[in-house]
């Protein structure tokens, strides 16, 4: 493994739509800011997972909060209570750090015993850039992935207000057409997905694929399934007094968008800039796209997904 990037040789983007102010850079397959490359690139050399750990991985603005949320409230539900819980007081992202940004922060906390740690990692990485360490512990893997389109929306409406581009300056159509290229953060999309979807064939006992629609249309199955598969499974005491519920409301839309902390605070780990809470919670509506794709658009991304996901059985508009 080389001892470091060239960004000087490595094909690199940016975006007219966001008038220049996010540069993108294309490394084995995937686009990313120099930043972010840097950071995974280290974590990648140096970070040493335990077997218990859990990766909670997605493609940004595919529902990593929600599943931060749910997962972070499943595995600490007899710790706090319903008015302690840190979710009232603490943005999701600051209770599961990111491995390619945060890594360092995960290793003081392993290493110092902290008693708040929790042996839970989220990363944005695709299954093939993943530390070799990661595959090779046999941790567990919960994936979440959407619908394609509500994705373009999410994706071009966070980083225009992460850049303070004014809606009426960021044309939708050429972030559109970048995404179709491939050209987004971790991107592309695509194949994104078809790296935890073969993994999760290949190894359904460490990789798990949830999907965000699915989710929302049957919350409580879902919550269930994914606390049997990070081995931290209900009682039967449990479900029947409305743990599970419980949960599945804390971690709603409704309850944490409207936080103070999500209203007004702002995540800002080490080496970022930060990014207000509130960019975390937009709307968290299935088919959103709508108020902007054209005809054609839906038709040119439905038939590119649809000849991206032959075969998988998986549908993503």
């Amino acid at each position: 493994m080389e001892d470091m990037i060239n960004f000087k040789t490595l094909q690199q983007h940016s975006s007219s739509w966001l008038k220049g102010r996010y540069t993108l850079y294309k490394y084995k397959g995937f686009w990313n800011s120099q930043k972010f490359h840097e950071w995974a690139f280290l974590a990648h050399k140096t970070f040493k997972p335990n077997p218990s750990d859990v990766i909670i991985s997605s493609c940004p603005k595919t529902g990593t909060t929600w599943l931060k949320a749910l997962t972070f409230a499943i595995v600490t539900r007899n710790k706090f209570d319903e008015s302690t819980n840190p979710l009232l007081t603490t943005v999701p992202h600051e209770c599961i750090p990111l491995l390619e940004r945060e890594f360092e922060q995960i290793e003081y906390n392993r290493i110092n015993n902290n008693p708040d740690f929790i042996p839970f990692i989220a990363t944005h990485l695709p299954y093939n850039s993943l530390p070799e360490s990661v595959v090779s512990s046999n941790c567990k893997i919960v994936y979440i992935y959407r619908n394609t389109k509500d994705v373009v929306v999410y994706n071009y409406q966070f980083f225009r207000k992460a850049c303070k581009v004014a809606e009426e300056e960021a044309c939708f159509e050429d972030a559109f057409d970048e995404f179709c290229q491939g050209i987004s953060w971790y991107g592309p999309y695509w194949d994104h997905i078809l790296g935890y979807w073969k993994a999760s064939l290949e190894r359904p006992q460490e990789v798990l694929l949830m999907k965000y629609e699915d989710m929302k249309r049957d919350a409580r199955s879902n919550v269930k399934r994914l606390a049997e598969f990070i081995g931290h499974p209900f009682t039967i005491e449990e479900e029947k007094e409305g743990v599970i519920e419980c949960i599945v409301k804390l971690c709603s839309f409704e309850k944490l968008s409207n936080l103070e902390v999500n209203k007004s605070g702002v995540h800002s780990p080490v080496g970022s800039n930060g990014v207000e809470n509130q960019l975390y919670f937009r709307k968290a509506e299935d088919g959103d796209w709508e108020k902007y794709f054209t005809d054609e658009m839906k038709e040119k991304i439905d038939e590119l997904m649809d000849q991206k996901m032959e075969g998988t059985g998986l549908v993503l508009k």
